[in-house]
This record gives structure tokens, C-alpha cells and sequence, in this order.
């Protein structure tokens, strides 16, 4: 370094302890380029229950970096399921779409299927799906539908389009019943379809051709939508 032999960004670094990123910056010693960029990578995984989505945990945790045998490339979850959820969960290396999807703008649908204690009544269907009031406001409209029913709980498919922190969760709490289970089947395009739990896949050229269409620019605001921030809901 002191030699003037390191480079990041096209700058002479010759400061000792000077800092980089591996992963974002462009670093050359003596004219070669140590981290070539890296194709990009786009997988689905199927996160079973009681997995942390992210890439390390202080607590020791299983992470759904465990899971990824035999990915080379160091990819990040797009979003996160709690660790009490399961299902479809994204993770590439291609940051600049990961940004896009996750704009509160685009309103990328998320679809669910969630086991809840007792059973619904009809209103408390119609109730959530127009919103609900939470802590952070309230929800906007989303798709519900009954796929099953018992004495004591009931079995639903809920699309939302907002990525707030354990949302379903807390709009079935909001209305007394809690959530049993609850597993993400659909994201945007993408369909979780029949993988096992705990595998992953890499997406085909058409599901990572839906996900550059989603991120290529906002959906049109609703007319609801457009009054509620007009107002500052």
C-alpha cells in the first residue's frame, strides 16, 4: 500500500487500515483485480420454521445461510420471514433490484397461507380485508379467502401488498385471532409450487425475467392509495 500499489475506485490507497468493500468496491493490487464481479445469482428457498433469515446469528441460530449447500456466490435474503414462519424466500446477489422490489412503491403481492385459532366469521373477513388499524397505521386493502375450516380454527389465503414487520400476524391479533402457522406460497410471479422444506432452487431465465419487469418501475398508485397519502395516512 505504501507503495502505491493498491487501487479502489481508481484511487491510490496508501494509507495502512484503510477500509474497502469486498463486496461493492473495486480493489486492484498492482493492476489486478481482486474480486471480479460476480455473475448474478437469483434462488428460492423454502425456509422451514425456527430458521433465522438472515446470514449469521449472535444467538447461534440455524440461518438460511446453512441451507444454501453448494452456493458459492454470497447471497441476501430480498425481505425476511419470521422465524416462526415458512415458505418462499428470495435471495440473490443482484443488490440494485433487491432495492427496487422492496420500495414501498412497488407493492410487490405476497401470498400466504395462515392457520388461525378459532374460526372466522364472514364480517371479520370483509373487516380485514379493507384494513385494519395498527400501531403504524392502517393496512391497506388485501385479498382473503376461507380454504378450510375446523371446530376450533381456521385455515386462510391472504395476499397483502405491503412489507411491514410481522403484518399478518399482527392484523389477525388486531381481531383476536392469533396465527398458528403461517407459510408464504407466492411473491409477485414467483410460486413456491412443490419444492421440499429446507431446499432451494435457482430461478429459471422467465421467473428472473418477471422479477427485472416488477422491479423496472412503480405500479400505478390506487385511487385509495393516492387519497391516503394525499392526506399523510
Amino acid at each position: 500500500m505504501t507503495a502505491g500499489a493498491v487501487t479502489v475506485n481508481g484511487r491510490v490507497i496508501r494509507e495502512l487500515g484503510s477500509k474497502a468493500d469486498p463486496e461493492q468496491d473495486h480493489i486492484k493490487v498492482s493492476g489486478k483485480l481482486i474480486n471480479p464481479k460476480q455473475p448474478k445469482v437469483y434462488l428460492m428457498l423454502n425456509k422451514p420454521r425456527e430458521v433465522v433469515t438472515t446470514l449469521s446469528d449472535p444467538q447461534g441460530r440455524v440461518t438460511v445461510k446453512n441451507l444454501l449447500r453448494g452456493v458459492r456466490a454470497r447471497v441476501y435474503p430480498v425481505g425476511r420471514l419470521d422465524y416462526d414462519s415458512e415458505g418462499l424466500l428470495l435471495l440473490t446477489n443482484d443488490g440494485e433490484l433487491v432495492q427496487k422490489i422492496l420500495h414501498p412503491s412497488f407493492e410487490v403481492p405476497k401470498t400466504y397461507e395462515v392457520k388461525v385459532k378459532g374460526v372466522l366469521t364472514d364480517e371479520e373477513i370483509r373487516m380485514l380485508s379493507k384494513g385494519v388499524e395498527l400501531s403504524d397505521g392502517r393496512t391497506l386493502p388485501c385479498q382473503i379467502r376461507k380454504i378450510e375450516k375446523t371446530e376450533k380454527n381456521s385455515w386462510l389465503e391472504m395476499t397483502i401488498h405491503e412489507g411491514r414487520n410481522r403484518q399478518i400476524r399482527r392484523m389477525l391479533e388486531a381481531i383476536d385471532h392469533p396465527v398458528l402457522k403461517l407459510k408464504r406460497t407466492r411473491m409477485g410471479r414467483l410460486e413456491l409450487g412443490a419444492l421440499p422444506v429446507g431446499e432451494y432452487r435457482y430461478l429459471t431465465a422467465q421467473e428472473i425475467k418477471s422479477l427485472k419487469v416488477l422491479g423496472a418501475g412503480p405500479r400505478t398508485l390506487s385511487a385509495g392509495r393516492r387519497i391516503r397519502k394525499a392526506v399523510g395516512e
